[in-house]
């Protein structure tokens, strides 16, 4: 399976990502292996599993490239963005 998926941090920062392990991958953000997320404790909060590497990837770009398809998911998820730790 491969996954896009939304991490956020005890300051309230999401970090959108994708992965074929998404175990492996948050573990990875939260031992200060990935340079862009390694300062804070992260928490996933979302994730969609597509069978194709290529969707997921796609999906992951549309996320971070276009503020409509980001403000959708966002909308669908805003209860789970307003929770704490």
């Amino acid at each position: 399976m491969h996954y896009v998926y939304i991490i956020r941090n005890e300051k309230g920062e999401l970090y959108y990502g994708y992965t074929n392990d998404l175990r492996k991958r948050l573990d990875q953000h939260n031992s200060s292996f990935v340079f862009s997320t390694r300062q804070h404790r992260w928490k996933l909060i979302y994730y969609e599993s597509y069978l194709s590497k290529r969707d997921a990837l796609t999906r992951e770009g549309k996320l971070k490239r276009y503020g409509q398809s980001l403000s959708h998911l966002k909308n669908r998820i805003k209860y789970s963005l307003t929770l704490t730790h």
